[in-house]
């Protein structure tokens, strides 16, 4: 427990973007739940869940207008100016827990198993201060994405990238972790990847994903891939290094050629091969092409940064 062993405040934060389909269900549940935990004293009473509709062009917003007043302060919400995306919704609803000892944030689809928040308040109460929820099995997740994901993992792991397998932003932080966000001033973050990185007490709890019960999957493979480069761009140099030894083997194969060439003309062996002459200039070409491909990916990020935008704008907020 911790050393004034009280119950947590805690602010469970749920990103919404056109979730009107399964709002009215998520809703209820998050509202039991967050009763339950302060009925049983694991939580204190001011705790509330805190509603991030990111730029929704459904009812998204009228429906959680509508549960304010009945669940009263056990319930908020967060307008966002146009649509952020996931990770400045994430971190809007972050920035507006103020004084809360721990912050809670998952999904507004519940697909992440919410009855193992209890357990996650209980690691925290026993020191952690990131408790990451990690997906145990996927089975109700379709084959290209529960293949994807993994390489997503494998890879981000083999690129030197900190991140923690099977999981995607259900997890608990403290307000020691939420304090040591704000000293990264960056324009984008990959909080999957950030978090891992500040090396502070954390531990997991596994949970098995559900089926989505409404509405549709707002993560199109278009965004998957921009997820992807994202994470990859901000916390690993090794695609820049994959490019300068792509250079250098260039190299190396262009002197072995210069070699077999020369060697061929001073025999009086002459070789037409418009064909190998082909594939070596498509090859180094492709090299070419992929190694400024992979620059200006790095370049954009510091396009982004200089410009020192704010990540989302708050329009509207119930309190």
């Amino acid at each position: 427990m911790r050393a004034d062993d009280r119950a947590p405040g805690c602010v469970l934060v749920l990103p919404c973007y056109n979730e009107e389909a399964v709002l009215p269900a998520t809703l209820s549940a998050i509202d039991g739940l967050l009763q339950d935990m302060i009925r049983q004293g694991l939580v204190s009473p001011g705790s509330f869940a805190l509603y991030v509709d990111d730029g929704s062009t459904d009812a998204t917003w009228s429906l959680i207008a509508a549960a304010r007043a009945e669940a009263g302060p056990r319930l908020r919400g967060i307008r966002l100016a146009g649509n952020a995306g996931h990770q400045n919704a994430l971190l809007a609803g972050m920035a507006a827990a103020e004084a809360a000892d721990c912050v809670v944030t998952i999904d507004a689809d519940l697909q992440d198993d919410i009855g193992v928040i209890p357990e996650m308040i209980r690691r925290f109460q026993a020191g952690s201060h990131v408790v990451y929820g990690v997906r145990a099995e996927r089975k109700t997740d379709s084959w290209f994405k529960r293949t994807t994901a993994s390489l997503f993992y494998s890879l981000m792991r083999f690129l030197g990238a900190p991140i923690i397998p099977g999981h995607a932003d259900f997890r608990l932080v403290s307000r020691f972790a939420l304090n040591a966000l704000e000293e990264y001033p960056e324009r984008d973050l990959f909080l999957r990847s950030a978090f891992p990185a500040m090396h502070l007490r954390s531990s997991c709890v596994s949970y098995a994903r559900k089926p989505r019960q409404a509405g549709e999957t707002k993560y199109t493979l278009r965004k998957m891939l921009s997820f992807a480069l994202l994470g990859i761009a901000l916390y690993t140099s090794a695609p820049l290094r994959l490019a300068g030894c792509l250079g250098l083997l260039s190299f190396f194969l262009a002197v072995l050629l210069t070699g077999t060439t020369l060697f061929s003309w001073s025999t009086g062996s002459v070789v037409s091969g418009w064909t190998s002459l082909s594939l070596i200039i498509l090859y180094l070409g492709a090299v070419q092409l992929f190694c400024l491909a992979v620059i200006g990916e790095y370049v954009a990020k510091i396009f982004t940064e200089v410009k020192r935008r704010p990540r989302y704008r708050v329009e509207e907020t119930l309190r």
